[in-house]
């Protein structure tokens, strides 16, 4: 458990965001309208946002919102679908059949409005997130050749549907936070675990030969992470002993109040040890992505001021530090408006308020930690 205790400098930058929130906060244009997009290219970075769809017809959701549609085709150079390239979408009804009409509405509207396309994720190696098919499935006398084919025929599908990916989120997740290691899949069970991922990577490489190769996980700078951080430290190194092709590592930046029903308040920043891990990545020659970015305000006060100074602030260390790095290529939210956003389901604040975790209200009004992202790209230096 992460301890809710703010670092000395934390406290501090907080401090002075609280001091100003009423400014961040009033009913007016603010100083710099230039969008995200625009203010990411000048520094040789692309801004963009996960975004979900439904099937072809929807009426409702996220997507089939025209205001946010608009911020999306305003603020974003890139987009990323959400969960319409995974396995349990895609491969759903069986392992014969693929699904691309979801993702085809978000590349659709990605070309319509000039905007890069990101894929997450060619495999999700986490036993929980694969189609309920594969629960049973029989790879026959051969497993290894088998889950070798499956996957290579996988990749091979999405990377040739896709060919304009800028990056793909290759392998997602497959670290334990627990312990470090690497989970266990039906596919490592036929063929190995780390023979599993290299393929993975090597049949990217040749599919989508232009593409940002990514490894992505949730490893953070909070407290609690040490475990979770060793392992993808030991997956990156071995990924360059044995020379799968790996570009970069993707910060998935789920930032803020540990993902737990107890926990109130910010993580304790472990600027020390994050800053080495940052460090020991780049050393390693990988390139970052800040791949799914929010905030998580559980246990903030209620009121919007204090609150959103306090994420809006808290965003903006972390932006500042990763963005230094000019190894950091991307930065992707996880979502733009705040009703839409995953985290307003799961670990409910104490106080049963909604949350603002993302850079825009449920009136589709820019918040403080839009300003803060804005700062932070326009303070980056170029890449």
């Amino acid at each position: 458990m992460a301890s809710n205790i703010i670092d000395p400098t934390r406290r501090q930058a907080l401090g002075l965001a609280a001091g100003a929130a009423a400014g961040l906060i009033a009913p007016r244009a603010f100083a710099d309208e230039t969008p995200l997009r625009d203010l990411a290219q000048a520094k040789g970075l692309y801004f963009g946002s996960a975004v979900p769809a439904g099937p072809p017809g929807a009426t409702q959701g996220p997507f089939e919102d025209a205001r946010y549609r608009a911020i999306l085709a305003r603020e974003c150079g890139v987009l990323v679908p959400e969960n319409e390239l995974k396995w349990y979408v895609v491969r759903l009804a069986g392992p014969e059949a693929f699904d691309f009409s979801r993702a085809d509405r978000i590349a659709a509207f990605a070309k319509e409005n000039g905007q890069a396309l990101r894929g997450h994720t060619l495999l999700w190696h986490h036993p929980q997130w694969f189609p309920a098919w594969t629960k049973t499935y029989d790879f026959g006398v051969k497993p290894a050749q088998a889950a070798a084919k499956m996957v290579t025929e996988h990749i091979q599908a999405l990377c040739q549907r896709y060919p304009q990916m800028i990056s793909w989120d290759v392998v997602n997740e497959t670290v334990d936070p627990k312990d470090g290691s690497i989970r266990s899949t039906f596919l490592s069970d036929a063929m190995g675990k780390e023979e599993v991922l290299d393929l993975s990577f090597h049949v990217a490489r040749q599919a989508a030969p232009k593409a940002r190769l990514v490894y992505n996980d949730y490893m953070s700078q909070e407290v609690g992470n040490e475990k979770h951080r060793y392992g993808v430290l030991k997956l990156l190194e071995g990924f360059r002993k044995r020379g799968t092709p790996v570009d970069a590592l993707g910060i998935q930046s789920h930032i803020g109040a540990e993902n737990a029903d107890t926990f109130t308040g910010f993580g304790k920043p472990q600027e020390k040890e994050w800053t080495a891990f940052l460090n020991d990545v780049t050393g390693m020659g990988y390139d970052l992505l800040v791949t799914e970015f929010d905030v998580h305000d559980k246990g903030l006060p209620a009121e919007f001021a204090p609150r959103d100074a306090a994420v809006a602030a808290y965003a903006k260390a972390f932006l500042d530090q990763v963005l230094s790095y000019r190894q950091t290529k991307e930065v992707l939210a996880w979502g733009m408006i705040d009703k839409y956003s995953w985290l307003q389901g799961q670990w409910l604040r104490e106080d049963k308020k909604p949350k603002r975790p993302t850079l825009y209200d449920d009136d589709y009004k820019p918040k403080p930690l839009r300003e803060a992202v804005a700062a932070a790209l326009r303070a980056a230096p170029a890449r």
